[in-house]
C-alpha cells in the first residue's frame, strides 16, 4: 500500500475526530453522559463535561470552604468521582443538580477527613422571621443603595466588600446563595441539591439577602458623589 494513501487515510481519521470534538459543544449534558459510558469513557468527552462545569464546582466548593487550596481539592476528588461513577446518574434531576449534590458530599467528606468543621458564629435568625414553610410573617426595613452608579456598585473596592460580606455568612445560607443567585438554580433545584425543604431555601435566602444589604449599606452611604 502506498504510503500516500496511508496519508489520506490518517489525515482522514484526524478530521473526523477534529470534528466530533468540535461537535460535543452543542451536545446536551444527557447526550454527553450517554457517549462517555457507551464509548469505554472516552477522554475527549470527559474533557468537554469538565470544561462545562468545573469553574461552577469549584466555585461552590470555594463558598463552603473558604480556603482555595480546599476548594482545588474538592474539585479533584468530585471529577475523580464523576469519572469512576458517572454511570449512577439516572436523569431523575438535571445533570448540574445531581453534580452540586455530588460537590456537597465531597465538600463535606474532605472536611469530615481532615477534622475540620465550618461554622460561624454569626447568627440570622433574626433578620428576618419566616415560619415553618418560609413564609415571611413580617416587613423588614432596610435601606436602599441601589441607585448608586455602577461605577460604584461594581468597583474594585465595591467588589472586594462584597466579596468580604458574603463570606461573613454562615455556610448554609453562603451555599444557598451562590446556587440561587450566581447558579440561576431553582427553590426546588437547591432543596434538591441540598436535601432541605423549599421554604428552608427561601428563608435562607431572604435571610441572606437582608444580610448582606444591612453589611454594605454603610459603605454605599459613605460615597459621595
Amino acid at each position: 500500500m502506498e504510503i500516500g494513501f496511508l496519508k489520506k487515510i490518517v489525515s482522514s481519521l484526524w478530521e473526523i475526530k477534529g470534528k466530533t470534538k468540535d461537535n460535543l459543544s452543542s451536545l446536551s449534558d444527557e447526550k454527553l453522559i450517554e457517549l462517555f459510558t457507551t464509548d469505554g469513557k472516552n477522554e475527549e468527552i470527559f474533557e468537554e463535561i469538565f470544561n462545562r462545569y468545573a469553574n461552577r464546582v469549584y466555585g461552590l466548593a470555594y463558598r463552603i470552604s473558604h480556603n482555595q487550596i480546599d476548594a482545588e481539592d474538592i474539585l479533584q476528588e468530585v471529577f475523580l468521582t464523576l469519572f469512576k461513577k458517572i454511570d449512577t446518574f439516572k436523569g431523575k434531576a438535571s445533570f448540574s443538580t445531581w453534580l452540586y449534590k455530588v460537590t456537597m458530599n465531597a465538600s463535606y467528606m474532605h472536611y469530615r477527613a481532615k477534622g475540620k468543621k465550618y461554622e460561624s458564629e454569626i447568627s440570622l435568625e433574626n433578620y428576618a422571621p419566616y415560619d415553618e414553610n418560609g413564609t415571611l410573617m413580617g416587613r423588614i426595613k432596610s435601606k436602599d443603595w441601589s441607585d448608586r452608579p455602577d461605577e460604584v456598585l461594581f468597583s474594585r473596592e465595591a467588589l472586594e466588600t462584597i466579596e468580604r460580606a458574603v463570606n461573613d455568612l454562615p455556610e448554609p445560607y453562603r451555599v444557598v446563595l451562590y446556587l440561587r443567585d450566581v447558579e440561576d438554580k431553582s427553590s426546588d433545584e437547591v432543596a434538591n441539591i441540598l436535601g432541605i425543604s423549599v421554604g428552608t431555601v427561601k428563608s435562607r435566602l431572604h435571610r441572606a439577602r437582608l444580610f448582606l444589604r444591612d453589611k454594605l449599606s454603610d459603605y454605599f452611604y459613605e460615597w459621595q458623589g
